[in-house]
């Protein structure tokens, strides 16, 4: 089972090592990272640097492709080759999925028309331009696309997804085995939840 996650300049690093985390260990299962160019890519914090040997053009067909967040996706959208590779890819994939602002990505590719979606909620109308229907969900399945909200969320997504390629009792013993039994100091994990004035400083973070 080939599971590719591109990783670019900018990227976020929870998007892409959460799920990696998770799918790691489905059974069978092979995560590869793939760039833009082989070398070293930076995470949008600037102190995490990833080797990558293959260039994402090396890659014609995957069972899952996993599209991280960050501020490099901003590049992304606008690049009409990697949009294309994007398209390909989705045409082999089992499931096409997204973590945060990689949604956009797959919005550009032209594969959220007409589809409800999720993301950061910082970039709902962004989202909504290329077509798809905000909800405000954690994870949203359609078929076989599945996006995810903001940055921690992808955990979510991934366990979701390992229910989906092996089985429920699988899924769930990644979660044991990985200790994901979050319990947060502060209620404040949503805009829905978060007070005004925390909301307003989260505008000067990041």
């Amino acid at each position: 089972m080939d599971i590719v996650i591109p990783l670019f300049d900018r990227f976020e690093p929870l998007d892409a090592i959460g799920p990696y985390e998770i799918l790691g260990y489905v059974p069978g299962a092979r995560v590869r990272f793939v760039a833009p160019e082989p070398g070293r890519v930076t995470d949008t914090l600037g102190a995490l640097t990833v080797d990558v040997p293959t260039r994402y053009s090396e890659i014609d067909s995957c069972d899952v492709l996993l599209v991280p967040g960050g501020g490099g996706t901003r590049p992304l959208v606008e690049d009409a080759e990697f949009l294309a590779w994007i398209r390909r890819m989705h045409g082999t994939t089992r499931f096409t999925t997204s973590v945060c602002t990689g949604s956009l990505v797959l919005g550009a590719a032209g594969l959220l028309k007409g589809l409800a979606a999720t993301s950061h909620w910082g970039v709902v109308a962004d989202l909504e331009a290329y077509g798809a229907r905000y909800t405000a969900e954690r994870v949203v399945r359609q078929d076989r696309i599945i996006t995810s909200a903001g940055v921690s969320s992808g955990i979510d997504m991934a366990l979701q997804l390992a229910a989906l390629l092996t089985d429920d009792l699988t899924a769930q013993a990644i979660q044991l085995l990985t200790e994901y039994d979050p319990r947060p100091p502060f209620d404040t994990g949503s805009v829905a939840k978060a007070p005004a004035e925390v909301l307003e400083h989260t505008r000067t973070l990041g």
